[in-house]
């Protein structure tokens, strides 16, 4: 069956994350994305382990970092600081839809591939630039990455436990969200420019940025700020604008509870086997909760304690209050939900980095994501995107390799 963005052609300048996730979606949605990377290196993550990949032999053929972002692509390993590179890459671009490139603003002007220099030879590109700060403003050309878009953001100031409680720093969240985020962002932008193009004929440059994107990413924080004036802090794992919700310790672990409305606070109550909580003026409405926060907790935390947490989840979920327990990551692949759901694909048999992967969430009635294609080994397709786009000769490409311009995998 078709994908949805079949006949699309994506050429990848990008690597590490934001990138590569943006142009993974595409791929996975049926787009043909090649990716183009340093012959004889690639990707920098390619190298990010351990873990890594290996064959039979026990050889090292990529880091698990690498899979993660790089399904349903094709890889060509070309030079382009060389100017029969440049050409290659440009002649690449000439037969594409979109072009996906990381480097810092500016960065691709001195090899003719930028949006500038990509316009004049194919007026109709939808071109992307993901940098940390954008093509913009006094930040422009600074380096940016993952963590530093957490930092200043915000993102980091309200994560971690609340000032003065053990563990109190700063802190980041476990994974490289503002490079994922990013990432997405990066592809509602390609498809709609797209569509734009569908319409009008007319391409267009997307300028995304990691510090912008997570600034948008906080989300209630930021428009809590700007409607109060008050900055907020850390809670640790409650919500600003909810009671209760977060983490409690019961007997044997910990479960999380998210009571969403008053309704789901009484029957919280009833299960706890304390009814007159919900009955209390300071615990009466979610407002009135959030303004004695400490006390709703203080009273809740000695009921859960009490408890088990298999005893509890059973019960609240029985009185429709959102509950769950809180997985290790071996745990959330064995949960029924994630196996019924087939959240974990093998790789298409063939050519590739045969791996186990966690599939892409979307669920399409009309145009499913059926294709797990394994994420290339370092020039894969070299030759085939060669011969078959830009019409080379064996012998062409075979000189190209002889000079470094291209690698061709062995």
């Amino acid at each position: 069956m078709a994908g949805a963005l079949d006949n699309i052609k994506v050429v990848d300048l990008s690597r590490v994350l934001a990138g590569p996730w943006a142009t993974q979606i595409l791929g996975d949605l049926g787009a043909e994305v090649i990716k183009v990377e340093r012959p004889g290196a690639g990707d920098d993550t390619r190298g990010w382990g351990p873990p890594f990949v290996t064959d039979d032999n026990g050889r090292e053929l990529a880091a698990a970092y690498f899979l993660m972002a790089n399904r349903n692509k094709r890889a060509i390993a070309v030079d382009f600081s060389t100017p029969d590179g440049q050409d290659i890459v440009r002649n690449l671009i000439a037969q594409a839809d979109v072009v996906v490139e990381n480097y810092k603003a500016d960065s691709l002007k001195k090899y003719g591939l930028d949006y500038e220099s990509v316009k004049k030879i194919h007026p109709g590109i939808v071109y992307c630039s993901i940098t940390g700060f954008g093509q913009t403003g006094p930040y422009a050309h600074k380096p940016g990455y993952d963590l530093i878009a957490q930092a200043m953001s915000g993102l980091m100031s309200v994560t971690g436990n609340p000032p003065g409680t053990p563990g109190d720093d700063p802190m980041k969240v476990g994974v490289g969200v503002s490079d994922l985020f990013t990432g997405l962002y990066a592809t509602v932008g390609i498809l709609a420019a797209l569509r734009h193009k569908e319409r009008t004929g007319e391409g267009q440059h997307i300028d995304v940025a990691l510090l912008d994107t997570t600034i948008a990413m906080m989300s209630n924080m930021a428009q809590n700020y700007l409607v109060s004036g008050h900055v907020p802090s850390r809670i640790g794992n409650t919500h600003i604008n909810i009671v209760p919700f977060g983490a409690f310790a019961v007997r044997d672990g910990h479960i999380i509870v998210t009571v969403g409305n008053d309704t789901q606070f009484q029957r919280l109550c009833h299960v706890l086997g304390a009814p007159d909580l919900a009955k209390d003026p300071r615990f009466l409405t979610n407002a009135a909760r959030v303004s004695h926060r400490a006390e709703a907790n203080a009273a809740l935390k000695p009921l859960f304690a009490s408890r088990s947490q298999a005893e509890l989840i059973s019960a609240l979920e029985a009185e429709l209050v959102p509950v769950s327990p809180i997985y290790t990551v071996d745990q959330v692949f064995q949960d029924a939900q994630v196996k019924a759901r087939e959240v974990v694909k093998s790789t298409d048999p063939g050519s590739g980095i045969q791996a186990r992967l966690v599939r892409n969430p979307l669920v399409m009635s009309a145009t499913p994501i059926d294709r797990v294609a394994a994420p290339p080994h370092l020039g894969e397709h070299t030759f085939e995107i060669l011969s078959r786009m830009l019409n080379l000769t064996p012998e062409a490409i075979a000189d190209l390799a002889a000079r470094r311009i291209v690698g061709v995998k062995s």
